[in-house]
């Protein structure tokens, strides 16, 4: 279907807010549902599985479930953390996590014909380990039950024995997003969460993957029009090059609800190509850059897919 012109930010989730403000023209675009989509669409709700794509409510679902991707999301829909850009819920979760969430989790996955997953969670400290030990379990899970199926991690601030878990899990792509820029870190994120601790995990993460010699992609995520300077853009760009990070997804911040950050500024395409450029230039294997790319992107999955398949066959 066509959004109407031009697109409004209440269809990203601003439903809390007195009015839907328009967005800029670049932001009009088609949402693609074909047979294929619908399909992945009717399998994951019939298996009860959880999916950021339509919580979200990301612009790019059809696309990617029509590819054969979702970003699915474990250990309950309750963080314990309560970053100012994020609709997930906070609090302390009732539960501890399912044992037997990963075994299904895997199985959900194989039925639905998945050929790239990408698993995230909300942060549990609450937990002893913080939920690694049952985030790497579902990894192990799905690879046992479909092999040749590529897993993408996108995890929270694990290091050390916490970050070794998933890695020896067998991830393929391994995602811990930075969010924002290093000044608006204590602005935006939760306390607990800090530029540098997450530039760690980053460093932590592309010094196992070498360890091991898996061919492990390391991959984060900026989101812009928050607040911070083209400058800083393209500085954070140079530090998460230095960290040895192969892929970076830029893309534009909408607000969730009226009770969180407000969007600054709405970043044009020609900025979000003068930052692709500028993390080409770097040294990044693979950037996505535009108002419309999220963190799960599938221009970037098809990168790593296709950099992946090609370690494999060496």
């Amino acid at each position: 279907m066509a959004l109407s012109d031009p697109f409004l930010e209440c269809f990203s989730g601003v439903s809390a807010m007195s009015s839907c403000r328009r967005l800029p023209e670049w932001f009009k675009i088609k949402l693609p549902m074909g047979s294929e989509a619908a399909g992945m669409r009717r399998r994951l709700n019939s298996l009860s599985l959880h999916t950021v794509c339509e919580s979200a409510r990301c612009p790019n679902q059809g696309e990617c479930w029509g590819a054969g991707t979702a970003t699915i999301m474990i250990m309950g829909d309750v963080c314990t953390r309560g970053c100012r850009f994020c609709n997930v819920a906070t609090g302390r979760p009732a539960e501890p996590p399912d044992p037997g969430e990963p075994d299904r989790v895997a199985a959900a996955i194989s039925d639905a014909g998945l050929r790239y997953a990408v698993l995230t969670s909300v942060d549990r400290d609450d937990l002893p380990d913080a939920g690694a030990s049952h985030f790497a379990a579902t990894i192990r899970a799905v690879k046992a039950l479909e092999p040749g199926i590529l897993v993408e991690a996108l995890i929270p601030d694990y290091r050390g024995a916490r970050l070794e878990q998933i890695v020896s899990a067998g991830v393929d792509v391994l995602g811990h997003n930075v969010e924002v820029v290093r000044r608006l870190t204590p602005r935006a994120r939760d306390r607990r969460a800090s530029w540098d601790n997450s530039i760690g995990v980053l460093v932590e993460g592309v010094a196992m993957g070498k360890s091991r010699g898996t061919g492990m992609m390391v991959k984060t995520s900026l989101m812009v029009g928050i607040g911070e300077t083209d400058d800083e853009v393209v500085e954070a760009i140079h530090e998460l090059a230095g960290a040895g990070v192969g892929i970076l997804t830029i893309g534009q911040y909408l607000q969730p609800t009226s009770r969180h950050l407000p969007v600054e500024r709405y970043v044009t395409p020609d900025t979000f190509d003068v930052y692709r450029q500028a993390a080409e230039k770097a040294g990044l294997s693979f950037v996505a850059s535009g108002p419309l790319v999220r963190s799960s992107y599938r221009a970037a999955e098809l990168f790593a897919a296709s950099r992946l398949g090609a370690d494999n066959r060496h």
